[in-house]
């Protein structure tokens, strides 16, 4: 804006000054009487405009960076408008996929939650059947393994039951005793 701005004033201080430079030939402002020019004189004196560009050239040159100016900036401004623009749309498509993944998280989570309880649950009543059955097998034991008699003993008398049965067994088949 500032740019445009100043490229209408230098334009416009251009066209006075081109004006002012026409018709400085022709001034007689301060002239009180006509005179003769003096014979170095060729021409009317129309300011030092030839000689490096003077003050015309001078604001033309002005003119111009002020117009570089203003496109430099609006080329600027377009890219970095397109470069919101990305970041703005990768946001909003970054934003969406977090929201949705945080949904899918807390449900997940109040799943496991749910699943843990009653988990927790379960621990609780196998515990309590694990600890009936160690009572329980706590009472046989003693009646079951601790007899006091040695294993070799024991496995004589089985011996001797074993035979005793299977004698039983000729006797019912009708077999002779001998």
């Amino acid at each position: 804006k500032d740019a445009q701005d100043a490229q209408t004033a230098v334009a416009q201080a251009l066209v006075v000054l081109k004006e002012f430079y026409e018709r400085a030939g022709e001034a007689t402002a301060l002239v009180q009487q006509k005179q003769e020019p003096p014979a170095i004189f060729d021409s009317p004196y129309r300011g030092m405009q030839a000689q490096n560009g003077g003050v015309i050239g001078m604001l033309e040159v002005i003119e111009s960076d002020f117009a570089r100016l203003e496109s430099e900036t609006a080329a600027a401004e377009a890219t970095s408008q397109k470069t919101y623009d990305e970041f703005m749309t990768d946001s909003k498509v970054d934003k969406s996929a977090k929201t949705t993944d945080i949904e899918h998280k807390t449900a997940k989570k109040q799943d496991e939650s749910q699943a843990l309880t009653v988990k927790r649950e379960d621990l609780e009543g196998t515990q309590k059947e694990l600890d009936a059955a160690l009572a329980y097998f706590d009472k046989l034991k003693p009646s079951c393994v601790d007899a006091g008699v040695s294993y070799e003993d024991r496995v004589a008398r089985r011996k001797e039951e074993i035979e005793s049965l299977q004698e039983a067994l000729r006797i019912l088949n009708g077999e002779d005793i001998a």
